[in-house]
């Protein structure tokens, strides 16, 4: 069985002070969301988080799922990837990133079954054009390419390297894309979400 490893220990640089996971969307923060989102799937729901971050663990509060703690979570993703593939068990994860708004359970029960569709390949969201976004289901196989990376390049180069073995899978709209960095991206998909 997959597990699904929620990756919230970034910094939230580009928002000024601010904190994209923190930021509220249906009356909670974006993090529990994901987080909820995630374990209405069914599967075993880790979430790699930096301690010091502690309204962010504060907001799951009561939410099933396992922490994983990333103190070193100042040197780039990888160290979360790290971190959170050796608390997972054995076999597929589902590596999702907290800060993906629109991405829901349905969407990520659809990454799940194509994978046991195809268990072997390398699976990756795109959007409705086909532009690769998140998530990204990781097989078991593919699980050693990560041990050693660094920095902020997350599996980037795993993508790169087993082209062959890498299968898109479109989620509707813009879900596998949106990405909100900055308070004016939280301002301006607030106001489209008003108008549609």
């Amino acid at each position: 069985m997959p597990a699904i490893l929620i990756l919230a220990a970034g910094s939230s640089s580009r928002m000024r002070g601010g904190d994209k996971l923190m930021e509220q969307i249906d009356d909670r923060p974006q993090i529990a969301r994901a987080v909820m989102a995630a374990a209405a799937t069914g599967l075993p729901v880790l979430v790699a988080l930096d301690p010091a971050r502690t309204a962010r663990i504060a907001a799951l509060a009561g939410l099933n799922y396992q922490s994983v703690a990333v103190p070193d979570a100042a040197s780039g993703m990888a160290a979360s990837l790290r971190r959170g593939l050796v608390a997972a068990p054995p076999g597929a994860v589902l590596l999702h990133l907290a800060d993906l708004p629109e991405i829901d359970s349905a969407d990520l029960s659809r990454m799940i079954a194509e994978h046991h569709a195809t268990p072997d390949l390398i699976l990756r969201a795109t959007d409705a054009a086909g532009r690769p976004g998140h998530p990204v289901l990781i097989p078991d196989w593919a699980r050693p390419a990560l041990a050693g990376i660094t920095g902020d390049s997350g599996a980037r180069n795993l993508l790169r390297t087993e082209a062959a073995r890498l299968r898109m899978v479109p989620l509707p709209g813009l879900r596998a894309t949106t990405d909100l960095d900055t308070p004016e991206d939280w301002a301006a998909w607030r106001a489209a979400r008003l108008q549609s």
